[in-house]
């Protein structure tokens, strides 16, 4: 391992050690909530818009926690941080390029 990786290493490491099990309880205690919240709006009779808007807000919140706190996403050099957004970034074009289409076409001419 050359010096700078071992550098990089022993910090993360370090950061890692300042962690406290509360934090991750508290992202989970969180992450519970959203879901309550979440089940909550599906049984609601709410414009499906609305409805939707605030599903994937939550969901896109969660996401955010579980890779920031769980996956150690937070702790990581910004390089990898570019990296995994320009993927997610990525993978968001290729789905409305491919998927929008098709929704699209489903409302016009109905589901039957």
């Amino acid at each position: 391992m050359e010096p700078d990786q071992i550098a990089i290493a022993e910090r993360v490491a370090e950061q890692h050690r300042h962690h406290k099990k509360a934090l991750f309880f508290w992202v989970w205690g969180a992450l519970l909530v959203m879901t309550a919240i979440e089940v909550y709006l599906t049984y609601q009779n709410m414009e499906p818009l609305k409805m939707l808007t605030i599903l994937m807000g939550l969901s896109l919140i969660k996401a955010a926690l579980i890779i920031g706190f769980f996956m150690h996403l937070k702790y990581e050099v910004s390089r990898m941080k570019w990296l995994t957004m320009c993927s997610v970034i990525a993978c968001l074009i290729l789905m409305t390029i491919f998927f929008f289409p098709d929704a699209r076409r489903i409302i016009e001419l109905g589901v039957k």
